[in-house]
């Protein structure tokens, strides 16, 4: 007999015939011989509704009066569907965030669990009963028993948080499309249903805009070794299974503020290559990184910083073995580019760096805690270690450095983020070694068979061999990009900037460091580029202008028409030429890339908004991931 959890939103409940239907299939996966604890989200448009009356009644409504208000949508729900389960026979018992002892932080529409007190759960499970949880809200621990609710996506939370709280086998997430796809079914109706995909890749694509998850529900699972799976309401098909590493041992305590970094990786064998002054125009990206591939270059990172006129600069990271043949393509297409390029003084350079090392700092944890990018840049700004190249990703923040200053980077990092010598990544080849870890923790993975009405949970390594090296292409238009000129080049400026956003609870996405270093008075400068949600962007660039003279900063730019396009894939990893096939899907639309990152299993490149779309539905022809059905999300 298995424990499960599962979880339906609100589209699963819209209606009593919904609802229904909902306790037909609890009840017939209890007759399989099944404990289940089942948390529904609010029925429908519910939420919007209880929003539209607060606004009718305040322009700018209490946030504590809000959480009373918005909690009451789930308690009407789980009401109905434990009748509808009584009504079948089944003992059900309908229980809110607060009775079941969800205890959460005391703030207020953004609470994070601190844990769960599952006494009064497990006894009645132990009755046979069906326990009909409220999503989305808790109470908080400070004593006063105040209602509090998880913010956007907080149903999937809930539902994990409990799977993790009560070690349940498996936890179902029900939804409106039949699993995770390789993209918006609405922006591609091919899009291919995959049958697994791993906690990294998954929280990559839900962090990138992909809503049939949210990334903190993704987040605990991958801590806590939760398997997931992804279902259709409508069909018995059997989803898809979101697959995770054998679990650390976390306490339950503090479930969702436990530390963020798990651990601190580096890697001394790498050398930098940029070019500086290329031309900014579609093709150039996907010239460069073709013959890379051809050259079978396996690229680290990538970075192409924010133009600056009428050219940018491209940088990317490799071993130290193949740097000659690296070195020698970037040389040898330099001309090509030169010859399209402004004045003989303003032409395409190729510069290299042998002397250089990535620091990373590694954990799920990072999700929506602007603080923790901040945190490593002070870290290191405080050791005197001067940054050259950022990378970021949503498990993974990365740094180049002098490879003189790669120790003492890593002792700071360590003590900064309380990680003891033995828990760091996988020695002076972190990520890549990393890499290879995973896969052999993957190996570790079992097939798990349940009863014969429940889904099987697949291996992720068998996935990962039969599947594509790209899972899913995203596309997030919620973005814009702030642009700091003339940013002096020294430790500290990193720390002092992405302080003051995290200060004001801004979270940064992508950044990207320029490779061109201008002196001015005396003072080695660059500019820095970074993303922030659109919500944010004018009050970033106000605060940042402020200061920005007091600091000895430049112009601060703020760019809001534009789209960020990023394909998601643990099998890319060794593979050259990946990139160089996003980058020519995109040339052959002419679509011009304004800013390329990356990581592990990660490409991103910012275009222009209107070109969004375009650039989404080209990379996911590309790459191949169509199928040959067409979803069609109910409305």
């Amino acid at each position: 007999m298995a424990l499960i959890v599962q979880k339906y939103g609100g589209t699963s409940v819209g209606s009593v015939e919904r609802i229904q239907a909902v306790a037909q299939r609890i009840y017939k996966t209890v007759k399989a011989g099944n404990s289940i604890v089942v948390v529904v989200s609010a029925m429908g448009k519910t939420t919007d509704g209880l929003v539209k009356l607060a606004t009718e009644i305040s322009p700018n409504p209490n946030r504590r009066e809000m959480d009373m208000l918005l909690s009451t949508g789930e308690q009407v729900t789980i009401a109905l569907l434990s009748m509808a389960l009584q009504e079948l026979g089944q003992p059900a018992i309908s229980m809110t965030g607060a009775q079941v002892g969800i205890v959460t932080e005391a703030e207020y529409s953004r609470a994070r669990i601190l844990h769960i007190e599952t006494t009064r759960l497990n006894r009645h499970i132990n009755e046979g009963k069906v326990v009909v949880v409220a999503g989305f809200q808790g109470i908080s621990s400070a004593g006063e028993m105040e209602i509090t609710t998880l913010g956007r996506g907080g149903s999937d939370t809930s539902a994990v948080a409990i799977a993790a709280a009560l070690r349940a086998n498996f936890c179902e997430i029900y939804t409106d499309v039949p699993g995770i796809l390789t993209t918006d079914p609405r922006l591609v109706a091919e899009a291919q249903l995959m049958d697994a995909i791993t906690c990294d890749e998954m929280l990559e694509l839900a962090s990138l805009g992909a809503k049939v998850l949210h990334p903190r529900a993704v987040e605990i699972a991958r801590n806590y070794g939760v398997p997931l799976v992804v279902r259709s309401s409508w069909t018995d098909q059997p989803g898809t299974w979101v697959t995770s590493a054998k679990p650390q041992g976390r306490s339950l305590i503090n479930l969702e503020i436990a530390r963020p970094v798990d651990a601190v990786e580096f890697d001394t064998d790498q050398a930098k290559v940029a070019l500086l002054r290329v031309p900014d125009k579609p093709g150039v990206a996907a010239r460069l990184f073709g013959e890379i591939s051809r050259q079978k270059v396996d690229v680290d990172l990538i970075i192409q910083s924010v133009h600056d006129g009428n050219s940018n600069d491209i940088a990317f990271t490799v071993t130290m073995p193949i740097l000659k043949r690296a070195e020698a393509v970037a040389t040898a297409i330099a001309p090509a580019l030169r010859s399209q390029s402004n004045p003989k003084f303003d032409e395409a350079e190729v510069m290299v760096e042998h002397n250089i090392a990535k620091v990373s700092i590694a954990g799920a944890g990072m999700i929506g805690r602007p603080g923790v990018a901040a945190k490593m840049f002070a870290t290191l700004a405080e050791a005197g270690v001067n940054i050259q190249m950022i990378s970021t990703s949503e498990v993974k923040v990365s740094c180049v450095v002098d490879a003189n200053q790669c120790d003492r980077a890593v002792l700071a990092l360590r003590a900064a983020f309380e990680i003891e010598a033995g828990e760091q990544g996988a020695g002076s080849r972190g990520s890549r070694e990393q890499g290879a870890g995973e896969a052999e923790g993957a190996r570790e993975d079992k097939l798990i068979l349940l009863s014969p009405s429940l889904p099987t949970q697949h291996s992720a390594l068998s996935t990962q061999h039969s599947a594509p090296p790209v899972r899913g292409v995203a596309l997030d238009l919620n973005q814009a990009r702030l642009a700091i000129r003339q940013l002096p080049d020294r430790p500290g400026m990193a720390a002092k900037l992405f302080g003051l956003l995290a200060q004001h609870n801004i979270s940064v996405d992508m950044i990207i460091q320029s490779q061109r270093c201008r002196v001015i008075d005396g003072v080695p400068r660059r500019d820095i580029a970074f993303t922030v949600s659109r919500i944010d962007g004018e009050n970033a660039r106000e605060m940042l202008t402020q200061i920005a003279a007091e600091l000895g900063w430049g112009e601060v730019v703020l760019d809001s028409a534009i789209a960020k396009v990023s394909i998601v894939g643990a099998g890319m990893v060794g593979q050259p030429g990946i990139a160089a096939k996003m980058f020519e899907a995109l040339a052959q639309q002419q679509i011009n890339i304004q800013m390329i990152a990356t990581s592990e299993i990660k490409i991103s490149c910012v275009v222009a908004q209107e070109q969004g779309v375009k650039a989404l539905q080209a990379i996911h022809a590309a790459f191949e991931l169509a199928g040959s059905e067409k979803f069609v999300v109910p409305a």
